[in-house]
């Protein structure tokens, strides 16, 4: 399995080949457009992302081997981008992985800087809530 910095240096390097922003919103879209239906038992009030204008669902469950499985969904396509390339990095990490991982590829391809303030908010408040399912496994591994 590839580091979280490999799997940031393969998104990097793919967004780098493309200069045009409406470009690589495509390539956004088509990244969630490759996400795995998200099963309708896990579309619940209590996995939506308080904070994304758009509605984000984010499921995690922890594997056996103390890896956290990430599975999400959104009803933008955009956002829903957003949120595969997040699972793309952080899906099958330790809790510790997840909470302490650099998520530079975000400015390193420019989105950032390329997202509506709502978006960037959104962007803040899926990381936000990746880590908070990281903290609660981490914390349950360790009581």
């Amino acid at each position: 399995m590839k580091t979280i910095e490999e799997t940031q240096a393969e998104i990097v390097e793919e967004f780098n080949s493309v200069d045009d922003w409406m470009d690589r919103y495509t390539m956004i879209i088509e990244e969630g457009n490759n996400l795995p239906q998200l099963p309708e038992k896990y579309r619940t009030p209590s996995n939506l992302i308080e904070g994304c204008q758009s509605r984000v669902w984010i499921n995690a469950e922890q594997t056996p081997e103390g890896r956290i499985h990430f599975e999400a969904d959104s009803d933008a396509m955009i956002v829903k981008g957003i949120i595969a390339l997040l699972v793309k990095v952080l899906d099958n990490r330790t809790p510790d992985e997840v909470l302490n991982a650099d998520l530079h590829f975000i400015n390193d391809i420019g989105l950032g800087e390329n997202l509506s303030p709502t978006r960037s908010n959104g962007l803040l408040a899926m990381i936000k809530q990746l880590r908070l399912y990281a903290m609660a496994y981490k914390a349950k591994a360790e009581s």
